[in-house]
């Protein structure tokens, strides 16, 4: 059945029982919050164990869980009486409003799994709205009824919060960070350019508070050679400086390179960053990798127990370069499933290759606790402006640290 806005009917004319599942799927670029909020007879959150969300993902009766983003599960027959209304929400973290929309719906789904009723929207729907009370499930004469909500409010998850009497905790003051354009201005002025257009990503995508460690991965297999020749691999190197100094205190950026065998090279800082590649260590082409072929699993593996080893619970953002030739496909879904219970974000970059093999389906990599890589390519590092190559690099980032943070995997 399909569903318009506003529209209301009793959830028995869809479905048979009082198990179901609730499906809210936001298609945006940006970050979305879901959140299921039960309601008293006076339409108040009376108790704050009743809104669920991904820091708290069930009621103390288990009437209501959040089975994985935007999902809830359902059993309305133990619900307490004292909770009159399910409102079903959504709401941009940071940056955005809900007219950014693609084509979205929610869906009702009966305990085996059949659509029973959908309800269809997008952002044409929407102005400045950054949340939305998109579906009701409310008692009335003793039956549960469903309606399709989809009202807004120009502010986010806090709004709502506060719109049903609920409270939010104030932030505590902490003292500012150094902007990342001083630091860069005062240490490296020729990065200035690049450090504006990153501070812009970071504010875009709600990650100028947050603090991370970098890594980058360079393949130096022999069919890299023209992109090193060619100086685009330096250039990689200085786009990703004001990233590291931006989101850890040091500004290093650890640095791995492979080839038949990986080897850890010395950290990227505002020190060495000049010319790194063909410097460090005699430069790329005297760096000690074996035969200039590329075998991912060794330095994936070799990644993922330098930051295991440590035991730090800071989220970690892994940039790893290759130019395809990828074959080793079993062993790096393996790791990449293994890898995904570490606070550690994996984001693949092709770069003027071909034959990406499972880097390009890592979106859809069933088996891990969180989606914890994402994948783009590019034909040439300079076919994407400065500031189109930092939103690609921050688009999935956002989405994994709230998750990981959900799962208890970052400290």
């Amino acid at each position: 059945m399909q569903l318009t806005q506003g529209q209301r009917l009793p959830l028995s004319s869809i479905l048979q029982g009082d198990q179901l599942t609730l499906s809210l799927t936001l298609k945006s670029p940006h970050v979305i919050d879901y959140a299921c909020f039960g309601i008293d007879a006076a339409g108040k959150l009376s108790d704050d164990r009743y809104m669920v969300f991904f820091n708290q993902p069930a009621t103390p009766c288990a009437s209501v869980r959040l089975a994985h983003e935007g999902a809830f599960s359902l059993n309305l027959t133990t619900l307490p009486a004292t909770i009159e209304r399910l409102v079903f929400t959504a709401a941009i973290d940071g940056y955005g409003a809900m007219r950014d929309l693609a084509p979205s719906a929610f869906a009702v789904q009966a305990a085996d799994g059949a659509t029973a009723a959908t309800c269809e929207f997008q952002g044409r729907d929407f102005a400045s709205e950054k949340a939305i009370m998109v579906a009701d499930l409310y008692r009335k004469d003793g039956a549960w009824r469903l309606q399709a909500n989809l009202q807004g409010f120009n502010d986010g998850l806090d709004a709502l919060v506060r719109h049903f009497g609920g409270e939010v905790q104030e932030q505590p003051v902490v003292p500012a960070r150094i902007s990342l354009e001083k630091k860069i201005a005062d240490a490296a002025p020729h990065l200035l350019s690049l450090a504006k257009k990153a501070q812009l990503s970071l504010e875009k995508n709600n990650l100028a508070n947050v603090t991370a460690r970098v890594a980058l991965v360079l393949d130096v297999s022999g069919s890299m050679n023209g992109q090193y020749n060619k100086g685009r691999v330096q250039e990689v190197v200085n786009r990703l400086v004001p990233l590291a100094v931006h989101f850890d205190d040091d500004g290093e950026l650890d640095c791995w390179g492979f080839a038949a065998k990986p080897q850890q090279l010395p950290a990227v800082s505002l020190a060495n960053h000049k010319d790194y590649v063909n410097t460090v260590e005699g430069g790329w082409k005297r760096w000690n990798l074996g035969a200039r072929v590329n075998d991912e699993p060794k330095v994936i593996r070799q990644v993922i127990d330098y930051y295991k080893r440590s035991g730090d619970l800071t989220p970690v953002y892994v940039m790893f370069i290759s130019d395809g030739g990828v074959h080793e496909n079993k062993a790096i879904t393996q790791l990449i499933v293994e890898a995904a219970r570490y606070p550690v974000f994996w984001q693949f970059v092709g770069l003027g290759g071909s034959s990406y093999g499972i880097l390009e389906k890592l979106d859809t990599l069933p088996g891990r606790v969180v989606d914890n890589c994402g994948f783009f390519a590019l034909d040439d590092l300079h076919d994407v402006s400065e500031e189109a190559l930092y939103d690609k690099l921050m688009n999935e980032f956002p989405s994994w640290l709230k998750e990981a943070r959900g799962k208890g995997i970052l400290g």
